[in-house]
């Protein structure tokens, strides 16, 4: 039998070559966002709300980079899984890390039947790996040691700790944008006195921001996913596992979606939004078939 990790030598050149790549556009992703705050800010309460915005922007960047881990997994209501509870699954995520050559990540359990996992953290050091309720009923041990090698791959990359301010940052947009909606005289009261124009153009900004904020997200999210792939499937040794994984848990997300928190979709291995929920419109993440597809050409299949 040939080993399928045997024929998967450039998955670690593909990393390392990516890795440039990679840190350019997650400095083009903040720029953006903050840039985006700012002039939400600026639009809403002149250069008082501009300076509150960047003021805000760096508080939250200070935040999201020594409590982001703690942040997703609040978002979420994630509990942590102690070694008596799922002493199989510790030992599968001990091993695997090892593997990675990575210190092994605190476990927690999301409570919702949508099978789906997300890793974060600011370090490999400090970071965490949360699975649902739903993946480890969905998923058998092949397929679930695919999806958390996935995961390593990401914490290993250094994708977490901007995968979480991103999101942050994108949650916070959105979030403006709703509370201006409700309170909108309150805030675009100052526009009156220049004419209809600058209402309509303070409006028109807060339609815009939140779906801005989302595709800025979805130009870095894409390739960060390609890469966690080729190298969750070089980790685990198996790239058809993690395939096979991501077609089941795509019908899962699609039978049952996960609508909470949606700034946060793209922590997901899969997208978790519901396809009538506006979010789900601007997906974080890269056609599932073409996910499949490059991992069923890492390898041959074995029998």
């Amino acid at each position: 039998m040939k080993s399928a990790s045997m024929t998967m030598p450039d998955a670690p050149r593909v990393r390392r070559s990516g890795r440039l790549g990679n840190y350019l556009k997650t400095t083009v992703l903040l720029a953006g966002l903050t840039a985006l705050f700012l002039a939400v800010g600026q639009r809403l309460g002149g250069t008082q709300g501009m300076l509150f915005a960047g003021f805000f922007v760096v508080l939250m960047n200070g935040v999201s980079f020594w409590f982001s881990d703690r942040i997703a997994l609040a978002m979420h209501r994630a509990q942590p899984i102690g070694l008596e509870t799922l002493p199989w699954l510790h030992e599968l995520v001990g091993r695997l890390a090892r593997r990675a050559g990575l210190p092994t990540p605190r476990l927690y359990v999301v409570p919702t039947a949508t099978p789906n996992a997300f890793a974060t953290g600011r370090d490999p050091s400090h970071a965490a790996v949360a699975v649902t309720e739903g993946i480890l009923r969905v998923l058998d041990e092949r397929e679930l040691e695919g999806v958390i090698a996935h995961e390593l791959a990401h914490i290993k990359n250094r994708d977490t700790l901007i995968s979480t301010i991103a999101a942050t940052l994108a949650g916070i947009i959105t979030q403006v944008a709703r509370m201006v909606f409700w309170f909108g005289g309150l805030f675009l009261g100052r526009d009156r006195d220049e004419g209809g124009g600058g209402a309509l153009a303070s409006l028109g900004m807060l339609i815009v921001a939140p779906i801005a904020a989302m595709l800025l997200q979805l130009a870095i999210s894409r390739s960060r996913e390609y890469g966690a792939d080729a190298s969750g499937a070089a980790i685990a040794g198996d790239p058809h596992a993690l395939a096979d994984a991501l077609q089941k848990l795509e019908r899962g997300a699609q039978a049952l979606p996960y609508d909470e928190a949606p700034a946060t979709a793209s922590l997901f291995i899969v997208n978790p939004l519901s396809g009538g929920s506006l979010m789900g419109l601007f997906s974080t993440h890269p056609p599932m078939r073409e996910r499949v597809r490059r991992l069923r050409q890492m390898a041959p299949r074995t029998f």
